[in-house]
């Protein structure tokens, strides 16, 4: 599941062409639909007190990484894509205008120093957490 919150966190934060952010159902046949009833009525997704789905629904889009990112893809509308870094070992990282920075790694950690054309200032991952009530609940990131 890290690389397909990954790839989708890269399509919404990369400002080329459009973007669907897919939400499906959990099955082990090919050739099954969705998750249905008795009479083959389709089951709404349930939802359970951590957020995530139930009745056979995986809800991709509820998941934290990718609906933060979506929100990031909102704040940077209309920017474009500058300061690309990448080291050549499956970790990039590059601006959104002067409205946002993001960074990957398909491994390891990021351990560079790189121009993110943001103010100085404290920022929320959000990937990791949440901004909740003007304070992170995952790491933060220090500019300047």
């Amino acid at each position: 599941a890290k690389q397909y919150k990954m790839a989708v966190a890269f399509m919404l934060a990369h400002p080329y062409g459009s973007t669907r952010v897919m939400s499906s159902f959990a099955f082990d046949n090919t050739d099954a639909g969705p998750p249905a009833d008795g009479a083959g009525n389709i089951i709404s997704p349930g939802i359970n007190d951590d957020e995530s789905c139930s009745n056979g629904w995986v809800c991709e889009h509820r998941w934290r990484q990718i609906y933060n990112m979506v929100g990031f893809r909102n704040a940077v509308q209309g920017t474009t894509l500058n300061d690309w870094w990448d080291n050549g070992a499956q970790q990039i990282a590059f601006c959104r205008g002067g409205a946002g920075f993001v960074a990957f790694t398909n491994g390891g950690s990021i351990a560079q120093t790189m121009e993110t054309c943001l103010p100085s200032g404290t920022y929320c991952d959000v990937i990791s957490g949440s901004l909740e009530n003007g304070s992170c609940t995952g790491k933060t990131v220090t500019v300047g």
